[in-house]
């Protein structure tokens, strides 16, 4: 028995390949980070192939559209208060859920799809802004995906170069195979449960700390610094002292994340828009990391600094990672739901042997 499933193939699938590189569909990562917009890139993953022009102008009119959130959605996220941001989205897609159901027979599936990819960001951004803020804002919009949340959660036109990096950032974390919290999608599907439920099983699962949240201690790390040589010395410290430095090392990936390069690329296109030394310093751990435990760094790692260059709360970048992967997580709901049968592996019993019932009295 592998501990942790490391190794073991639990399915096959069409959307997604980690083993040679890391393609979407067939396209190399790299070549629809760099060319390519979210909304493109979500049409692919759900719909199988990239879309015409005619198509993609379809596809990016139906998310605008569903940005606007059905009032008990607002009521409800009116109502929550402070908490955590991953809560508020997994309570934002099942209110979503509550009040726009997925038909029994899932005939409208890929209208509900369409409609939880554009709301998403649309839930954490009137949340944010009602609870931080006291104010509603209008969630008309009809720019990017990438240009909404950045324009929206910073209250500012953002710059093209920043729009690109947010689409680019968008587009890495859109799917990555049978992850933890893809994989706990697909189980919720093979329930034959409804695409909310399947969606806000992936939100719980991602809020996990094994799963999420690396690249907000990738940043965290680097801000502790004030120089690369101090960088070296706390770097070569934690790892005298057995410490795990988060944004480095991947279960699928022994000599490099694919996505980690175009990252780097990121970070340093946007280096001027903050400050310069934190690159230097990410650089410098980055090559440490490699001579001396062999370690590369994952996206992660240098996604943390792009996020932080973008002015974006750090406690929001997992939530982004969600606006992300949904794209992916309903793909595999897609997908499990056209040839399915439930998902329901045996387990080693480790427990005593049979024991006999003595009663109390």
């Amino acid at each position: 028995m592998s501990s942790g499933l490391a190794g073991v193939v639990a399915g096959s699938s069409a959307i997604c390949q980690c083993a040679d590189g890391l393609t979407y569909r067939g396209y190399a990562i790299e070549e629809l980070a760099s060319l390519a917009s979210f909304e493109e890139v979500a049409h692919l993953l759900l719909v199988g192939h990239l879309p015409n022009q005619a198509q993609l102008e379809s596809f990016k009119t139906q998310l605008q559209q569903y940005r606007e959130l059905p009032m008990g959605v607002k009521k409800t996220l009116r109502a929550l208060g402070s908490g955590h941001p991953m809560d508020i989205l997994k309570a934002g897609v099942v209110a979503l859920g509550c009040m726009e159901a997925e038909s029994l027979d899932f005939s409208d599936q890929y209208d509900k799809a369409l409609q939880i990819l554009g709301s998403l960001p649309s839930i954490l951004l009137y949340w944010h802004h009602y609870h931080k803020h006291g104010k509603e804002i209008s969630l008309q919009d009809h720019t990017s995906t990438a240009h909404f949340i950045l324009e929206r959660l910073r209250g500012q036109e953002p710059l093209w170069v920043e729009v690109k990096a947010m689409d680019a950032m968008l587009i890495l974390y859109a799917e990555h195979g049978f992850s933890a919290s893809t994989f706990a999608s697909r189980i919720s599907a093979s329930t034959l449960s409804d695409l909310h439920s399947c969606v806000a099983t992936g939100i719980g699962t991602l809020k996990g700390r094994l799963h999420g949240g690396a690249n907000e201690w990738a940043i965290q790390l680097m801000l502790e610094y004030s120089s690369v040589e101090e960088a070296l010395k706390g770097i070569t410290k934690r790892l005298a002292s057995k410490e795990k430095i988060m944004g480095f090392g991947h279960r699928l990936y022994k000599i490099a994340d694919p996505r980690s390069a175009v990252g780097l690329e990121l970070a340093q296109k946007l280096k001027g828009l903050g400050d310069p030394k934190l690159f230097d310093i990410a650089l410098a751990i980055k090559d440490h990391m490699q001579k001396e435990k062999n370690l590369p760094d994952n996206i992660d790692f240098f996604g943390g600094l792009v996020y932080h260059y973008l002015k974006l709360p750090r406690l929001y970048y997992t939530p982004l990672f969600v606006m992300s992967r949904v794209a992916g997580w309903i793909a595999h709901v897609f997908e499990q739901r056209a040839d399915n049968k439930i998902i329901r592996p045996n387990s080693d019993y480790t427990g005593p042997a049979r024991c006999s019932f003595k009663p109390i009295a």
